[in-house]
């Protein structure tokens, strides 16, 4: 190739680099914020959770661990599905174990969040969910399954000295069902739930 041409070729390269880096690495980012800021405001803005002070407390979104200072779950929550994101549901480490069903590891994680499942919600190991101990696929997951729920309820009624039918009116009213009517299954809201439970 000719050295002009080749000086023309490069500088329209160039110039086709430059337009398309300011088209979709400044204008489509800028509108698409722009459109699910305005379109979904709330969820655009992270679907923050504040209490009554106006403290933010977490995110609809994204779930967290309901622990004391020593890592073991508290009575009066709602508990979410384990998690494998980091230290459970940071959103630094979002991802799964990737063990594969077979995985004896994870066979032997299984059993042993059973037997504590089972043992924290004072129910036979044949009446818990496969949520309660598996984790979701980002580990981020705030949903729980209306089962698993309904396992629980017992429990924090009793940890916050409430009548079961109050606890099992603030499930229902956290439980969303498929979306479209048919798309996915019905789930518990976990972080919402427990910020009702608190008063917020």
């Amino acid at each position: 190739m000719p050295r002009d041409g080749f000086i023309r070729s490069f500088l329209t390269a160039l110039r086709l680099t430059l337009v398309m880096t300011v088209i979709l690495g400044m204008v489509y980012p800028l509108f698409v914020g722009a459109l699910g800021a305005l379109t979904f405001g709330r969820q655009a803005a992270g679907s923050w959770i504040t209490d009554t002070t106006g403290h933010v407390r977490g995110s609809s979104l994204v779930g967290q661990r309901f622990v004391d200072p020593e890592g073991k779950p508290l009575a009066q929550y709602f508990q979410p599905r384990p998690s494998a994101a980091g230290n459970g549901y940071d959103a630094m480490a979002s991802g799964a174990s990737n063990f594969g069903p077979e995985n004896p590891d994870l066979a032997a994680a299984i059993r042993a969040r059973q037997a504590q499942v089972a043992a924290f919600n004072g129910v036979p190991v044949e009446r818990i969910p496969p949520d309660a101990v598996t984790a979701s696929a980002s580990g981020l997951d705030p949903h729980i399954s209306p089962e698993y729920a309904a396992l629980q309820i017992a429990r924090v009624a009793i940890a916050r000295g409430l009548p079961v039918a109050q606890v099992q009116a603030l499930v229902a009213a956290h439980t969303a069902g498929r979306d479209l009517g048919f798309i996915g299954e019905p789930r518990v809201n976990v972080v919402t739930l427990n910020a009702a439970l608190d008063g917020y």
